[in-house]
């Protein structure tokens, strides 16, 4: 089970929530000059990183906001949770486990 932390509701369940995609996809500057390969590109591709990843998720269960989370998908460890008005913060990195940070 994943636990989010709401920007303005604070910790709560993973089933109050909804998954919006990936965070940060552009709007096209120019849509009317899109062609159908390209909108479909714009709506259905998405990257599928291993590692941290920015989403988009809605508290429909509480406040109804929208925010950003930055997880690692291969652990689903959530790294930084952010307001769509924030920027994205740069995700933690692990310590040296082979000697440093001792």
């Amino acid at each position: 089970m994943l636990l989010l932390q709401c920007p303005w509701c604070g910790p709560r369940d993973e089933t109050e929530y909804q998954y919006g995609g990936q965070a940060h996809v552009p709007y096209p500057a120019a849509p009317a000059d899109l062609d159908d390969a390209q909108w479909a590109e714009y709506v259905f591709y998405r990257d599928n990183p291993q590692g941290p990843f920015a989403e988009r998720w809605v508290h429909s269960g509480g406040c109804r906001r929208w925010f950003h989370v930055l997880r690692d998908t291969s652990t689903h460890q959530v790294l930084a949770v952010y307001r769509l008005d924030e920027s994205r913060p740069e995700p933690h990195q692990p310590a040296d486990r082979a000697g440093g940070n001792r």
